[in-house]
């Protein structure tokens, strides 16, 4: 129960904080501007994982767990349902106090196309995979208990959120774009943000075995060696 509430306040913290930016910037002059939103998102992730890594993995997010998944680096897949269901309550409950708090904003921070759908579909697939790539690569063998993981990754969700944020809203999340989407009515694209970071992190999934080996498969779930070898030989 201890990993499903990380992830249910991990996840409400993120979006509160990362939303809760977008629409105090929006309703308050364009105090933050785009980089300081940008800004806010890569630091509430950094301290997310120094806080709640060591519980839950510190994944917040449908993509990362599903991503961790198929790489063969966690074994959710036994709980990978209940790990879903709290990331999105937890962005929910975000979603809906932003609401009660500003009931002026329109979306709440959700995430929408700014132009075309599907080229907001297509930064959404790279700015994931950039995002999960990374994440694979810094939470490798000895890494993994390093000090500078969090920086890393917070820094890769910051620099996706200042270019990519203004074509598609940078979201990388699918829970991230439910909350503020169910919670504003916003929900005409909302296919677009739980489909592409999910294509986004199974394409970035097998990049850490392809450069490092049998080395990506050490995981929080201390995965044996022989199913390192066996994941191995099906990737040439």
């Amino acid at each position: 129960m201890k990993k499903y509430l990380s992830e249910f306040f991990g996840a409400f913290i993120l979006v509160f904080a990362g939303c809760g930016a977008i629409v105090v910037n929006e309703l308050y002059g364009g105090a933050l501007s785009h980089v300081g939103v940008a800004l806010v998102w890569g630091m509430v992730v950094m301290v997310l994982i120094y806080s709640l890594g060591d519980v839950s993995g510190a994944h917040f997010n449908p993509a990362v767990t599903i991503g961790f998944i198929v790489a063969g680096r966690t074994k959710a897949y036994k709980t990978l349902a209940n790990y879903i269901v709290w990331q999105v309550l937890g962005a929910l409950a975000a979603a809906y106090l932003l609401k009660l708090l500003f009931p002026l904003s329109e979306t709440l921070g959700a995430t929408l196309p700014a132009d075309s759908v599907w080229r907001a579909f297509a930064m959404e697939v790279v700015l994931t995979f950039i995002l999960f790539f990374v994440i694979m690569q810094t939470t490798t063998g000895a890494k993994e208990k390093g000090i500078m993981a969090g920086v890393a990754i917070g820094s890769a969700v910051g620099i996706d959120a200042m270019f990519g944020g203004p074509v598609s809203g940078a979201s990388m999340n699918p829970a991230r774009s439910i909350g503020p989407a169910i919670a504003s009515g916003h929900i005409e694209h909302l296919w677009v943000y739980i489909a592409a970071p999910l294509l986004g992190a199974l394409l970035a999934a097998p990049s850490c075995l392809l450069l490092r080996g049998r080395e990506c498969c050490i995981s929080e779930d201390d995965l044996s060696e022989e199913g390192c070898k066996e994941k191995e030989k099906s990737n040439g």
